[in-house]
């Protein structure tokens, strides 16, 4: 087949379909002004919507909303100036289904150069994905890093989410990562081209924290200079992700329980009434239900926080993924500047070994903290911490270093500290579980 008559197939619309139509991945076309104008047999297969029902009607419209969700470059007119892009998506099909998809959306010109609209080309890796997470072969998932069957149940819990707006209440230990989880929520649903807003309800004061967030108009108070927007009103279109919720006064409590059920609120000093179209996640260190039970949190609002709960996991609890997390935090380190190492098979075998009170946050500031003391050599035992360096080595070594601790030294170090132990094995230069054992051991209170 020669270039000109290939030229004149390509040319003819009816060819041009057909050869479209044999294509595994869906195409979608529309104008500057959201009208559809191709919709090929993939791409009806994946969403479930039909050519004959969407070809010609506005984008938003044949879908019952912006297919892309917050994403979407078209939702206020034609944009100013377009840049191709490139997103994963999770969609609700036409039969009500869910898929995850990945999107790639590509200017499309007129001969003159005009902008003439987009073709998005749809690739379905729902079962890709879903075959991954069960294989175990996926080392990480909107970026968070994990492989453990504990961590892989997190990753379902978080794509089951993607596609409604339901409340969900992440509880925790510190340092496991909950506003991660809340932004990977937030990025993974239709309002992930949105704004995501965090507020650390344990931070604010109270005296603030109502106008930070319902915002304050002009002279509500004094140092009211302006009107000010509050995290509701930014967070419009997007997720608002209330950390340690728990911390909330009473009072707040009343009047959040209010906006969730009715959208609405005024802000500080105002009248008017807002209106906003927010997600809300919400996150606690504690025991919420308890909480309840001694009267210091709503029932009423509990109920409204905690739809779908979820919990992560200690890292003692998935240790399977320390050798990734330390990678991880190798090449983060390298990439902000800092000299590469690599960890020795005896730290790693400590790392492993520890209890990891701090979780995740801990182990960061741990792989950090031995980079500094290696400076570049192989990292080594005597380069982590001093909580790490006693872990699992043999009783001949640990007795060895309590042979240096005698009961009034250890009375002298504690009376110093006020009682603290960690400070203690600083002042005493062992590593607090060292100081733990000779307690134990000794009794020494």
């Amino acid at each position: 087949m020669n270039k000109l008559v290939l030229e004149r197939l390509l040319a003819d619309k009816k060819n041009l379909e057909h050869i479209l139509d044999s294509f595994p991945d869906g195409i979608i076309a529309h104008d500057p002004w959201r009208k559809i104008v191709y919709f090929n047999r993939a791409a009806e297969e994946i969403t479930g919507f039909f050519s004959r029902d969407v070809v010609g009607s506005d984008c938003h419209e044949a879908f019952g909303g912006p297919f892309c969700g917050e994403r979407c470059a078209f939702k206020d007119g034609p944009p100013q100036h377009w840049q191709d892009r490139f997103y994963p998506l999770n969609i609700v099909t036409g039969d009500g289904g869910s898929r995850r998809i990945e999107v790639t959306v590509t200017g499309m010109y007129n001969d003159t150069g005009v902008f003439a609209g987009v073709i998005a080309v749809l690739k379905d890796v729902t079962d890709i994905t879903g075959l991954r997470m069960q294989l175990g072969q996926m080392r990480s998932f909107s970026g968070i890093v994990g492989q453990s069957p504990e961590m892989i149940h997190v990753f379902e819990q978080i794509q089951a989410l993607a596609t409604n707006d339901y409340p969900v209440h992440i509880t925790g230990e510190t340092g496991t990562g909950k506003e991660m989880v809340a932004a990977a929520l937030h990025n993974e649903s239709r309002r992930g081209g949105g704004p995501f807003v965090t507020v650390n309800c344990a931070a604010l004061p109270e005296g603030v924290l109502e106008s930070e967030l319902f915002g304050h108009v002009k002279g509500a108070f004094t140092g009211a200079l302006r009107d000010k927007k509050g995290r509701f009103e930014l967070a419009h279109g997007g997720t608002l992700f209330l950390d340690e919720v728990a911390d909330l006064p009473k009072a707040m409590q009343a009047k959040l329980l209010r906006v969730l059920q009715e959208g609405a609120f005024e802000r500080v000093g105002g009248e008017k009434t807002v209106s906003v179209d927010v997600r809300i996640l919400s996150a606690t260190n504690r025991d919420l239900k308890r909480e309840v039970d001694a009267e210091r949190f709503r029932d009423d609002l509990y109920y409204r926080l905690n739809v779908v709960p979820m919990r992560l996991p200690p890292l003692r609890e998935r240790k399977t993924d320390i050798p990734l997390l330390v990678d991880h935090f190798l090449h983060q380190a390298e990439a902000e500047g800092q000299i590469p190492g690599a960890f020795s098979d005896e730290a790693l075998s400590r790392m492993l070994d520890y209890f990891w009170p701090g979780n995740v946050r801990e182990l960061q500031s741990a792989v950090r903290y031995a980079l500094v003391r290696s400076s570049g050599r192989t990292i080594m035992p005597e380069h982590l911490p001093l909580e790490l360096r006693d872990v699992g080595l043999p009783a001949s070594s640990l007795l060895t270093r309590r042979k240096k601790l005698n009961a009034e030294i250890v009375r002298t170090a504690l009376e110093k500290t006020g009682g603290n132990k960690a400070k203690a094995a600083r002042v005493l230069g062992v590593g607090r579980a060292t100081l733990y054992r000779f307690l134990k051991d000794m009794s020494v209170s």
